[in-house]
């Protein structure tokens, strides 16, 4: 049984899919990094003042926030939830959303002349989805599923809230915003826009049930060689070749830490990028791993070894320079285990069987839990994100602003009678 109107979730999440809203890491210095964002942003925060919401476009951070007030006497911290407008490097001229109502479970035609199909056999996961009206692409472009799924699973939540006053609820704080996709959206998050809120949730990727409060530790590294040019006639005990060097420093980094020998809670270095002559070379690698010792033991092993081959080669031939992105969430979240066992409580409630996963990536909720808010995933009810094959289904949205409303719910609740903070819980 449906737990909220249907029609307005497929409706909205068409209407919002159909909009170009990718991000440009190019244009990062623009805030947000494409203009579509910025119209998206405005016409969300109207449609939240439509809702009953206050709501406004913050145009320093381009977030749009919406504060849904309490309507009970008591006195219960707000709760924030989180989704992204922007999508990621795929192509989002002209999307065409094709709606595929009870689908049967089998293969989907996109493009029957460019033969591209959204396959079960390819595509396991579509198993799910049987018997609910699918979303797709038409072949050519992404849906945008990441993360408009989310923004409409968060509509769905707040129309319930405002349509049925006598569900209690504290505050609630909402925040729409860019750029996630290219990593800058939760950097600038200002916490002042959600005054008082003590944990969050971010909606992203993944199916009912699914929940991820462990995310990687990561840095991004970048280092430049200094050769010596000599024409190679008079090279000897001269010349140093600095594709030669950049050669002997990547040969240095473990052969069997990689992402392609890596899973579950393994961690990684990527080698993304290199270029290079004689005279100069660059490389660029990220840092992956959840557990903090080793992630730190993974910079420190490139410190060493770029100090190591400054001392072979001479001082200076290699410049190093080292950022962190963003820390696991869990470095946060393991001392604040309600954040964690409140929504699996509301899973709970709704029969839902959680799915506790490791994020083997990064989302807002890195930035802002440390900004002081700790903020988990949950879903966004689609699947084969950042591409062509990209779904969503409306049923698992309406899932979605079901166990939005029950978390809500449930944060007065246990307010009221106690708080779940036991870390020893069956599912923690």
């Amino acid at each position: 049984m449906a737990f909220y109107d249907l029609d307005f979730l497929e409706k909205t999440f068409i209407h919002y899919a159909k909009q170009n809203t990718r991000s440009y890491e190019e244009n990062h210095d623009q805030v947000p990094s494409s203009p579509n964002q910025v119209k998206m942003g405005k016409e969300l925060s109207e449609q939240l003042k439509e809702i009953g919401l206050e709501a406004y476009y913050n145009e320093e951070t381009g977030f749009t926030i919406g504060h849904l007030k309490k309507n009970v006497v008591d006195q219960v911290t707000p709760i924030g939830f989180f989704s992204h407008i922007d999508t990621a490097d795929f192509n989002a001229e002209n999307i065409r959303p094709q709606v595929h109502r009870n689908y049967d479970g089998k293969r989907v035609v996109l493009d029957e002349k460019e033969g591209i199909y959204l396959d079960p056999k390819e595509f396991p996961a579509l198993a799910t989805c049987k018997g609910e009206t699918l979303i797709t692409s038409d072949g050519h472009t992404l849906l945008g599923t990441d993360d408009k799924a989310g923004i409409v699973g968060i509509l769905g939540m707040l129309k319930y809230l405002t349509e049925h006053p006598e569900v209690e609820h504290g505050d609630v704080y909402i925040g729409f915003g860019p750029d996630e996709e290219i990593g800058y959206g939760g950097q600038r998050f200002d916490p002042k826009d959600f005054p008082g809120v003590e944990l969050a949730y971010t909606l992203e990727n993944g199916r009912p049930g699914d929940f991820e409060y462990e995310t990687f530790n990561a840095t991004e590294v970048q280092i430049h060689i200094r050769g010596t040019v000599v024409h190679p006639g008079e090279a000897y005990g001269l010349m140093v070749n600095a594709t030669t060097l950049m050669n002997e420093f990547l040969n240095g980094l473990p052969k069997d830490q990689v992402p392609e020998n890596s899973k579950g809670h393994d961690g990684y270095f990527m080698v993304v990028n290199t270029s290079s002559n004689v005279d100069h070379a660059d490389i660029s690698l990220i840092i992956r791993d959840f557990d903090w010792d080793k992630f730190t033991q993974k910079e420190q092993l490139v410190r060493d070894l770029v100090e190591e081959l400054n001392k072979k080669y001479g001082n200076d031939r290699f410049k190093l320079k080292m950022r962190r992105q963003y820390e696991n969430i869990y470095n946060v979240i393991r001392d604040k285990p309600y954040v964690v066992n409140l929504a699996l409580d509301a899973y709970r409630k709704l029969g839902i069987k959680p799915n506790i996963q490791t994020f083997r990536g990064g989302t807002d909720g890195n930035f802002i839990t440390q900004k002081g808010i700790p903020t988990p995933n949950l879903f966004n009810g689609g699947g084969n994100y950042h591409g062509r094959y990209e779904y969503a289904t409306v049923e698992q949205i309406d899932k979605l602003a079901e166990v939005l409303t029950t978390i809500v719910e449930e944060h007065l609740s246990q307010t009221r009678h106690g708080r779940d903070n036991d870390p020893l819980k069956k599912y923690w």
